[in-house]
C-alpha cells in the first residue's frame, strides 16, 4: 500500500458515517486520477484520488453539480478535501457501456445515451462562465499530440517540410470545421468507457471534468465513432442524422442541412481521432500504460476512412499511406 492509499484510508475513517469494511480499485483512468470503491454499512461509495499537484478537483465538483442540474445522471459529491485531492462520490455501479454493448443491446443503450446528450446540448447555456471555450488554440494543441507524441516520439519519424505543411493545413481545416458549427456544452469524452448502465436514469455519466463549450458534433462522434468499439458506417450515419432531427425538434437552430451536418460530423471525428492517437501514444510513453496502443489501429482507421471521402484531407491520407500508417500495428 502506497502513501496515497494510506491517505485515502485515513480520510475515509473521518468522513464515512460507519466503519470501512473493504476498499478496492474501481476503474482505471487515462489520467493521474484513481478511483476506489468502498464498502461500509451495506453501502458502497466511490473515492476519487486526484493528487493535487497533478489534478484539480474543483472543476469536477462544479460540473457534476451542473450536469445533475440539467437532469443527467452524474455522481453526487458527498464530501471532499481539495487540498488533499480527495472526493467521496455516489456509486454509479460497475456496468460499463463498453462491456454491455452488442447488436441486441445497442438500440436501447445508445437511445438512452443520445437522449441524455441532447439534454446536455440543448439545456446547457453556451454563454455560461462555467465552461471554457473549445477554441482554435485548444483544438490545435490537441491535434499536435498526434504530430508530437505519435509521429515524433512513438514512431520517431522525421517529417519533411512538405509533410509538416500538410499537417498544418489539415489542422487548420479541421479547426475551422469545429468552429463553424453551433456551439453547445461538450462533455469531451462521451464514449463507452465513461458511460455506465444504470437503472433507473440510464446512463450514468463519468469523466466530465474537462467539459467545454464547443462543436455540436463533438460528443456525437465520440459516442458513435468510439475509439474502443466500431459500428458499420450506414448505421452510424443513421444515428447521427436521427440525433440532428432530435436537436432540431428541441429547437436548436443552424442544423437545416443534413449533408452539412454529416460533413461536420466526419471532420470533427478526424480532429478527435488524431488527438486520441496522440494521447494513446503519450499514455504508453509517459505514463507506462501500453494497453491503449491496441486502440490506435481502429482509431487511425476512422481517420483514413473519412480522408478517402474529402478532398481537403487528401494530403493527410497520402501522408499516412506514404508512411505506411494505414497498416500500422503495435509491436507485441
Amino acid at each position: 500500500m502506497n502513501d496515497r492509499e494510506h491517505l485515502v484510508l485515513e480520510w475515509l475513517s473521518a468522513v464515512l458515517p460507519a466503519p470501512l469494511i473493504h476498499m478496492a480499485p474501481a476503474s482505471s483512468d487515462a489520467s493521474f486520477r484513481r478511483y476506489f470503491r468502498v464498502w461500509y454499512d451495506d453501502q458502497t461509495r466511490i473515492v476519487m484520488d486526484a493528487p493535487p499537484d497533478k489534478e484539480d478537483c474543483r472543476p469536477f465538483v462544479a460540473i457534476a453539480q451542473a450536469l445533475r442540474g440539467l437532469g443527467l445522471n452524474a455522481p453526487t459529491v458527498l464530501d471532499g478535501d481539495f487540498d488533499q485531492g480527495l472526493l467521496l462520490l455516489t456509486d454509479l455501479g460497475s456496468r460499463q457501456y463498453l462491456a454491455e454493448l452488442n447488436d441486441h443491446s445497442v438500440p436501447g443503450l445508445y437511445g438512452d445515451a443520445l437522449e441524455a446528450l441532447a439534454r446536455l446540448q440543448t439545456s446547457g447555456d453556451p454563454d455560461s462562465a462555467l465552461l471554457p471555450a473549445y477554441d482554435a488554440a485548444l483544438l490545435h494543441r490537441e491535434m499536435d499530440l498526434f504530430r508530437d507524441w505519435f509521429l515524433g516520439r512513438l514512431l520517431a519519424l522525421e517529417l519533411s517540410a512538405a509533410e509538416q505543411h500538410t499537417l498544418d493545413q489539415t489542422f487548420a481545416a479541421l479547426s475551422a470545421n469545429a468552429l463553424e458549427q453551433p456551439q453547445v456544452w461538450v462533455h469531451r469524452d462521451y464514449h463507452s468507457r465513461n458511460l455506465m448502465v444504470t437503472d433507473p436514469d440510464n446512463p450514468g455519466v463519468l469523466d466530465f471534468q474537462d467539459a467545454v463549450v464547443g462543436a455540436v458534433t463533438y460528443d456525437l462522434v465520440s459516442l458513435l465513432r468510439d475509439c474502443y468499439i466500431a459500428w458499420p458506417r450506414p448505421q452510424v450515419e443513421t444515428w447521427a442524422l436521427d440525433h440532428r432531427a432530435r436537436l432540431r425538434a428541441l429547437g436548436m437552430i443552424g442544423l437545416d442541412d443534413a449533408d452539412q451536418f454529416l460533413r461536420w460530423f466526419d471532420l470533427m471525428g478526424v480532429q478527435r481521432h488524431l488527438k486520441a492517437v496522440g494521447i494513446f501514444a503519450r499514455l504508453n510513453l509517459r505514463d507506462g500504460k501500453p494497453g491503449y496502443l491496441g486502440d490506435i489501429p481502429r482509431t487511425l482507421g476512422y481517420v483514413l476512412a473519412v480522408a478517402e471521402r474529402y478532398p481537403e484531407l487528401a494530403g493527410l491520407r497520402d501522408l499516412l499511406r506514404t508512411r505506411e500508417l494505414d497498416c500500422w500495428e503495435p509491436a507485441l
